[in-house]
């Protein structure tokens, strides 16, 4: 199984949203967040070259000379999950023999930017999660939610708890 930047966000928001995603259903094309967050993206830094695909399952938002990753970001509320995504995709670059010095987390609207580095603990915290998700993936039932304070603003919110 490829792993993506999605899964590994949705493993540190949620499993059970991760289990959803990895069997097929996916909310977050009728989410209005998803969708501000889409736009924020396009119309910001749109000098840069944009979207670069990685196995055409990977989708880094772009890269400045091929040293920092950069991804954009509508808001900082839940920025180590984000943290988490950019340092997985320094890994896979890096597997690949890219020397990423760092990843930046961009946030247009808040004008913020928060730099992220991958080191060996985090590299083996991510070897570890991918074998979690692979958990994840075989599991028959879904996980038990775990309710989050961002639970209400979840594109699978109703599909939870309703």
């Amino acid at each position: 199984m490829i792993i993506t930047g999605t899964m590994i966000h949705y493993y540190f928001v949620c499993e059970k949203k991760l289990w959803y995603f990895l069997n097929g259903i996916n909310l977050e094309k009728y989410d209005e967040n998803i969708k501000i967050g889409t736009l924020i993206d396009k119309y910001s830094y749109e000098r840069e070259n944009k979207n670069l695909m990685i196995d055409e399952n990977i989708n880094i938002d772009f890269i400045r000379d091929w040293k920092i990753i950069h991804e954009i970001k509508k808001s900082d509320k839940l920025e180590e999950l984000f943290i988490w995504q950019v340092k997985y995709y320094i890994y896979i670059l890096r597997k690949y023999g890219v020397n990423i010095e760092s990843g930046l987390l961009d946030y247009p609207k808040q004008k913020k930017r928060t730099k992220v580095f991958l080191d060996e603990e985090d590299e083996e915290k991510l070897e570890n999660v991918f074998k979690e998700i692979e958990k994840i993936k075989n599991q028959k039932n879904i996980p038990i939610v775990k309710y989050k304070n961002y639970c209400k603003k979840c594109a699978y919110y109703e599909f939870c708890y309703i």
